[in-house]
């Protein structure tokens, strides 16, 4: 089976959510017997420069890449607003892109096109020309939803224009649905939402799988630090570091001052660099998000928007760390409060979980024992692929 699979960005390194999540699914396809081809948009917000990709990195047989543009620019923002167009989405609608497509599958044969995210939803079109392949589209979330979300936190002018921008994308969307073959969503909430907006295809549940035998957990006897990682440019994660930083930090401060806290991500803005003091370290990019994770005892993810299944918070738990998050954090992860993680929705609550931790640090090593148990049972990467190898088998055979 050969599989072309399209990508907004290239899928290293492997820092962050999507990276991960691409790059662990085509290796799980690759054991499964696939074929892949990769043809990615290497981006000017997340460039990477393909002479420096690891030997280990074969899980495509071959790999294009085309340099895209994507700076946000107000004039940029202000055109799509008049065209009605969605600004998040438009920055992807790249003719070079379209024609390197266009020319694999004039020159190539493929079983299948998997599409990552519908920001490249406009490739639907030109694959349709030229090929009767089946379509597979791969929702990481529910996307209006997660701008939706991020609309209702802000201040009133962004608020106004984010939510001018999600109708539009909320429009491309849902109508563009019931344009592929099959819907791999990453968790079942997802499904489920997907289906009440109109979704009549075939739908999957495949969740971002890891490899858990590569996450090497460090022990610790007591929690004196906690640590934050997760991509920086992504706007859920700068409201929700935000608000730890404003409403959880300060309490925890002033009981536990000897107590650090590490911010660590790609693409970390200046003013939240500035942030830093009062026992705050903010690190920005860092070579090993696995080293980072593992030097803290606590790992939080303050999430308050967002759908789909967070790698950072899978990561986390594989190591065996004691993970504070939200419930939002927690969408389509069967992790129990109390069992596996600790949730908050006030920062009362979070307080209480820290203190807890710190004050007994038995409960900060129980909850990672049982977290890194619950990724071996449910989110082992090669089952996951079998999974998806098996749905494709399906379609090829239509």
């Amino acid at each position: 089976m050969r599989i072309l699979v399209l990508t907004k960005k290239f899928p290293y390194p492997l820092k962050e959510g999507e990276p991960i999540a691409i790059t662990n699914l085509c290796r799980s396809l690759k054991a499964c017997g696939a074929r892949l081809t990769l043809l990615a948009m290497n981006t000017s917000k997340h460039y990477t420069d393909l002479s420096e990709l690891p030997a280990d990195y074969d899980h495509f047989e071959a790999i294009h890449a085309v340099e895209v543009d994507n700076r946000i620019s107000i004039s940029g923002a202000l055109k799509s607003l008049l065209k009605g167009e969605p600004y998040i989405l438009s920055r992807f609608q790249n003719e070079e892109y379209h024609r390197a497509l266009e020319k694999l599958l004039t020159t190539e044969q493929f079983d299948i096109v998997q599409i990552e995210t519908p920001y490249l939803a406009s490739c639907v079109p030109v694959i349709k020309k030229l090929t009767s392949a089946p379509i597979v589209m791969r929702a990481h979330n529910v996307e209006h939803e997660i701008w939706d979300r991020v609309a209702r936190s802000s201040p009133l002018p962004k608020k106004l224009y984010l939510r001018n921008q999600n109708k539009h994308l909320e429009r491309v969307e849902v109508g563009m649905l019931n344009e592929y073959d099959l819907l791999l969503a990453i968790t079942a909430d997802d499904l489920r939402r997907f289906t009440e907006l109109g979704l009549r295809k075939t739908g999957l549940v495949a969740p971002a799988g890891l490899v858990v035998a590569e996450y090497r957990p460090r022990p610790f006897k007591k929690a004196l630090s906690i640590g934050f990682i997760g991509a920086l440019d992504w706007m859920p994660n700068q409201q929700g570091v935000v608000w730890f930083l404003e409403n959880v930090w300060p309490l925890l401060r002033e009981n536990h001052p000897e107590l650090t806290f590490e911010i660590a991500g790609k693409n970390t803005p200046d003013w939240l660099k500035k942030r830093a003091g009062n026992g705050v370290k903010v690190l920005g990019e860092v070579p090993d998000a696995k080293d980072f994770i593992n030097r803290h005892a606590l790992f939080v993810a303050p999430l308050f928007s967002g759908s789909g299944i967070k790698i950072k918070i899978l990561e986390g738990m594989a190591l065996q760390r004691a993970v504070l998050t939200t419930p939002i954090g927690l969408e389509g992860i069967p992790a129990q409060n109390g069992v596996h993680v600790l949730s908050a929705e006030t920062a009362r609550e979070f307080v209480l979980n820290v203190e807890l931790c710190l004050n007994q640090p038995d409960v900060a090593i129980g909850l990672g024992h049982s977290a890194r148990q619950l990724m071996e049972r449910e989110f082992d990467l090669f089952a996951i692929g079998k999974k998806v190898f098996s749905e494709y088998e399906k379609l090829c055979v239509r």
